[in-house]
This record gives structure tokens, C-alpha cells and sequence, in this order.
């Protein structure tokens, strides 16, 4: 029996701090969206600037991923969490004092590593202190409250643009970051390092002290967790690239949205991927009952997000905010990937799990963000205008996907 289970109070406070802390990295992560037609006027940014700015916080994000899962299961996430946050508060002043390019791309850098363990360490957290039936309820949930931040990042970020300016703006993300260490502390229970208490949980404890990489060999030699690497790279990446970027310029520069016009549509596919999320929180205990398991979801949802690709590269001007939110929604059964992952394995090692497995997925949202930039300003520079570039730059994002999910096929196995 797991004595580290919380009772249902105590839990309800620990996801409320998690919460908070995911839901400013959230915001931090799509902010750019919203304010690149400004960013791109003030500091005279191209589309791969625009990429590479985007996709500064998921490199300092994904270059965090390996040392923090150690971290988790050595430390808790109460004391990792608390000490990353400090570092996004600095990013955050950092931001609002940038006076070029690279001064933005620094602060970013450091958002990204701040905000790190603002989803790892919830869902360590809960592998521990949640029973089994409940975890991927308290992990869908806290993808809600994902989509949450970046509904926010989006038309209350525009409105408040004119009244505070983007640098103002990121001054009070950063006083609502300290708020959030504040709750965390009060509320999230320190980190028993218990004995354990099976064959395989010693096992997957023993390798840590060889050293940090070390710690990760069984992972990485897991079959399962190598059969969901490129397509958590590609489609869960390419999921967050899209959302948190290159969904707001395709509307301005494809569909011919005002910056407005772009920042409401992205609120709707913020409002979408929100109630997307809560809806697989309700149902993924039952679907769980009934014998469904995260393969079987994604080997039968997942080509409908090829479809919907392919709409929107055909559709051209006529995708608008709609097509990006059913991109957005078909993509979310690949997120079913993340808590699986961490589910099938042990709890003493499931921190360095799911820390493994998001350095693939940061590391997809960077290759992709800035990727598609180069290719959008390659494929202008070869003749295509820029609606044009925009489609043929999803259309390689597309052939990438379909690869990885036939991948993902010919390798998977049914432990999830």
C-alpha cells in the first residue's frame, strides 16, 4: 500500500499550487503569438528570427529535462520546482529590459529553463500521491490548466497591451511567478525518500549513482518509451509549435487576419484545447475501465490530425482560427502519450521518465518553431509568395508526422 497517497483536501491544494505555476508557464510559452507582429515591428524581426525567438524558451526548457528528472526523484518537487521558478523571474526582468534580438533571445532562454518543472514535477508528484485511477484525470487537468494560460496569452494579453506595453507586462508575470513559489511552499508537502519497497523500484533507483546519464539507461532502453520518440518529436511537438506560434502569423499572413482578428482566433483555439482537455480528464478513467489504452487511442486518433493538416495546406487562406483549432484538438490524442509514459514505469523512476521524454518533446517544438521559419523564408527566397511558403512548410511538417506515427506503429508494443 502507498501510505504517500494525499486525502482529497490536501490533493485539491497540491494541483491548485501546480496549478498556478503551470498556468504563468503557459502564458510565458504562447506570449510570443500575441506580440509578434509589435516584436517583429520594433526589432525588425524575419520569420526565422520569429522562430528562433519562440523557440528560445523550449531550447532553455529541453535543456533542463535530464538533470531535472534526476532531480525529482533524488529532491521532490517542491525544492525543484521552487528554485527553477526563481530563475523565470529573472527571465522574466530580463525580458522587459531587452533593448535587441539577442537580449530577447537570452531572456527567453532563461524563461524556458525557469519554467521547467512546471509540468514534471506535478506529474512525479502524482505518481506518488495520487492512486493510479486518478492520475491521468490530475494530468489531463493540469494540460487544461495549460490551455488556460495560453487562452490568456492571447486577447487579455492584446487588451492589456495598449495599457501597460509588452515590457510592463512581463514586470507583473514576473511578481505573479513569486506569488506562485509563495502558494507552492504552503501547500506542497515535502519529499519522503522511502525505501523501496520492490525488485523493479531498487533497480530503477540503483543506476543514479553512476551519475546523472547513467540514471537514465533504463529508460532509454525501454522499448515503449523509444516506439513514442518520434512522434512525440514531431506531432506533440509540432501540437505546442503551432499553438504557441505559428497558428497567429498563418492567420495574419495566410488568412489575412488583423492582429486582433489573429489574437481572437488564437483565444478560440485556446478555448477549444481548454475544454478539449477538461473532456479527457472526465473520460479517460472510464475509457481506462473499459480495457482502451493510450495505443489504441492513438493509433485511431491520430491520423485525423492528418487530415486535418491536409485541409489546411489545400485550404490555404480559407483555414482560418476554426481549421487551427480542429489541428489543435485532433493532435491532443498524442498528448495521452505523456502520462502513459510515466505510468509504465516505477515510481522511483518515473520523474526521470517523464523528464526524458519531455526533453524529446522540447526539443520537437524548437526544431519545429524555428525549422518552419527557415523554410518559410527558403521557400520565399526561392520564388514562392509568402501564403505559399507558409503551406509548403506545413506540408513538410506533415510528411515528418505521418513518418513518425508509421514508426510509432511498426514499433509500439501493448503495455500502454
Amino acid at each position: 500500500m502507498n501510505n504517500d497517497v494525499l486525502p482529497r483536501r490536501a490533493a485539491v491544494w497540491v494541483f491548485v499550487a501546480f496549478a498556478s505555476a503551470y498556468f504563468l508557464s503557459a502564458l510565458l510559452r504562447a506570449i510570443t503569438a500575441t506580440l509578434s507582429p509589435g516584436l517583429t515591428v520594433e526589432f525588425g524581426l524575419h520569420a526565422q528570427d520569429l522562430g528562433l525567438l519562440a523557440g528560445g524558451y523550449f531550447l532553455g526548457f529541453a535543456a533542463t529535462q535530464l538533470p531535472m528528472g534526476h532531480w525529482l526523484d533524488q529532491r521532490g518537487p517542491k525544492k525543484v520546482v521552487q528554485a527553477f521558478l526563481g530563475v523565470a523571474v529573472l527571465g522574466c526582468l530580463a525580458f522587459a529590459w531587452s533593448t535587441s534580438f539577442s537580449g530577447l533571445l537570452l531572456a527567453r532562454v532563461l524563461i524556458g529553463v525557469g519554467v521547467s518543472a512546471c509540468l514534471m514535477a506535478p506529474l512525479t508528484g502524482y505518481r506518488r500521491w495520487l492512486v493510479l485511477d486518478k492520475q491521468q484525470r490530475a494530468n489531463s487537468w493540469m494540460l487544461m490548466t495549460g490551455s488556460l494560460g495560453m487562452l490568456a496569452s492571447t486577447l487579455p494579453v492584446q487588451w492589456l497591451l495598449p495599457l501597460t506595453g509588452w515590457r510592463w507586462m512581463f514586470v507583473g508575470l514576473a511578481f505573479l511567478l513569486v506569488l506562485s513559489m509563495w502558494l507552492m511552499r504552503w501547500q506542497v508537502p515535502e519529499w519522503r525518500t522511502a525505501p523501496s519497497h520492490t525488485t523493479d523500484d531498487h533497480a530503477a533507483s540503483r543506476p543514479a549513482s553512476k551519475g546523472i546519464l547513467a540514471s537514465y539507461s533504463q529508460v532509454w532502453q525501454t522499448p515503449y518509451f523509444r516506439s513514442l520518440v518520434p512522434m512525440g518529436f514531431f506531432s506533440y511537438g509540432g501540437l505546442i509549435a503551432m499553438q504557441t506560434l505559428w497558428a497567429g502569423p498563418w492567420m495574419v499572413k495566410v488568412a489575412g487576419y488583423t492582429p486582433l482578428e489573429a489574437a481572437t482566433g488564437l483565444f478560440w483555439v485556446n478555448v477549444s484545447m481548454l475544454v478539449t482537455f477538461w473532456l479527457w480528464g472526465l473520460v479517460t478513467p472510464s475509457l481506462y475501465a473499459r480495457g482502451f489504452t493510450a495505443n489504441q487511442l492513438m493509433t485511431y486518433g491520430v491520423p485525423i490530425n492528418f487530415c486535418v493538416q491536409l485541409y489546411i495546406i489545400l485550404s490555404g487562406a480559407d483555414a482560418g482560427a476554426l481549421s487551427w483549432a480542429l489541428f489543435c484538438i485532433s493532435s491532443s490524442f498524442v498528448a495521452l502519450s505523456q502520462p502513459a509514459v510515466g505510468m509504465s514505469f516505477p515510481p522511483a523512476l518515473a520523474g526521470r521518465a517523464l523528464s526524458a521524454y519531455n526533453l524529446v518533446l522540447f526539443l520537437g517544438v524548437f526544431v519545429v518553431q524555428w525549422g518552419i521559419g527557415l523554410m518559410i523564408d527558403a521557400f520565399k527566397s526561392g520564388g514562392l509568395d509568402e501564403p505559399q511558403a507558409f503551406r509548403a512548410s506545413i506540408a513538410v511538417f506533415l510528411v515528418c508526422c505521418i513518418v513518425a506515427y508509421a514508426y510509432f506503429l511498426k514499433h509500439k508494443s501493448d503495455r500502454r
